[in-house]
């Protein structure tokens, strides 16, 4: 019965994001500007372009910018975090981006010591390079790769996996879990012994203009938008709708809840008081001041994101 129960208010949960008329938020800093410019200046060095993104958004943010440059050289799209996504519709991505032009795609989980999916790049870069005229690098046998991708998908991961699968090497690039970390485009990275493969790392670099609020929450929801640009509370908002939507309600268990809910206030209290994230505040009554307890709902927002992105709410698809 209580399933039952479940189940029918499941059935009432909104079907559309009411997104209050906000704005998409913007974040295109001096060092995107730059590292974009320098981009396009060392594309005559470059043989194959590496794009990469989060595999939970496969078709969602990807830079046009990037794209108008990607029919001047061979491209690769790697899909990266793997694990966290939801690829039960796997062909369908593949089957769509092919209808895009993008044929070639593999997906990844850079983080793993042990990826046979790493393992693969080399070789089909080589193919791929090999399909198409090298011009004025015709006569040299060593491959220079871009790696390319908006904020916070993996870029220096995919390099230090590739370090770690080829040449049994530690990290050249540093990794963060926010965006902005790269603010530079890099000296050569060598990645290959056989044949000798050199990337150069980039910065995460955002459209100017985002096609849309939807794009840019789900984009802020990665992790590629800084969190206070947009808001701790709308995207733990947005992430509560989406979890629901796709029918991924793990955060009922984790967070001790009696059942899933549609109201994010109430799922943030509840996380406030599972994990003790409670805040004392002074109130006015008609007897004088008192200082109260309350649930600190920012700092439960902030642990509902972070529990996304870490897998820990399930694998899921935002596209």
């Amino acid at each position: 019965m209580k399933l039952y129960h479940t189940l029918r208010n499941v059935g009432r949960f909104r079907t559309v994001f009411d997104f209050g008329g906000r704005e998409v938020a913007h974040w295109f800093p001096g060092h995107m500007a730059k590292g974009l410019k320098q981009m396009k200046a060392n594309l005559k060095s470059v043989d194959c372009i590496i794009e990469i993104h989060d595999a939970r958004i496969p078709f969602s943010g990807r830079n046009p910018v990037f794209q108008e440059n990607l029919d001047v050289k061979p491209h690769l799209l790697i899909l990266n975090k793997m694990d966290l996504a939801d690829l039960s519709s796997k062909q369908r991505i593949l089957t769509t981006l092919q209808n895009n032009g993008v044929r070639n795609v593999i997906f990844t989980d850079c983080l793993k010591q042990r990826d046979d999916n790493i393992k693969e790049l080399v070789p089909m870069v080589v193919d791929i390079i090999g399909k198409e005229p090298r011009f004025n690098r015709y006569e040299n046998r060593n491959y220079c790769l871009m790696v390319i991708g908006v904020p916070n998908v993996g870029k220096s991961s995919l390099i230090n996996s590739l370090r770690r699968t080829n040449l049994k090497k530690g990290r050249a690039s540093r990794v963060g879990g926010e965006p902005g970390i790269t603010k530079a485009v890099l000296t050569k990275i060598q990645v290959c012994e056989r044949p000798i493969m050199h990337l150069l790392d980039t910065p995460g670099v955002l459209p100017p203009k985002i096609e849309s609020v939807e794009t840019g929450m789900k984009l802020a929801l990665c992790g590629s938008i800084l969190d206070h640009l947009v808001g701790e509370d709308i995207i733990a908002d947005y992430l509560l709708y989406s979890l629901n939507r796709t029918g991924k309600f793990s955060y009922v268990e984790k967070y001790d809840l009696q059942e899933p809910s549609d109201d994010i206030q109430n799922v943030l209290k509840r996380i406030a008081v599972k994990l003790g994230k409670t805040q004392r505040v002074k109130a006015i009554t008609g007897v004088g001041n008192i200082t109260v307890t309350v649930p600190n709902y920012t700092a439960a927002a902030y642990d509902f994101i972070r529990a996304f992105r870490k897998g820990e709410l399930g694998q899921v698809m935002l596209d």
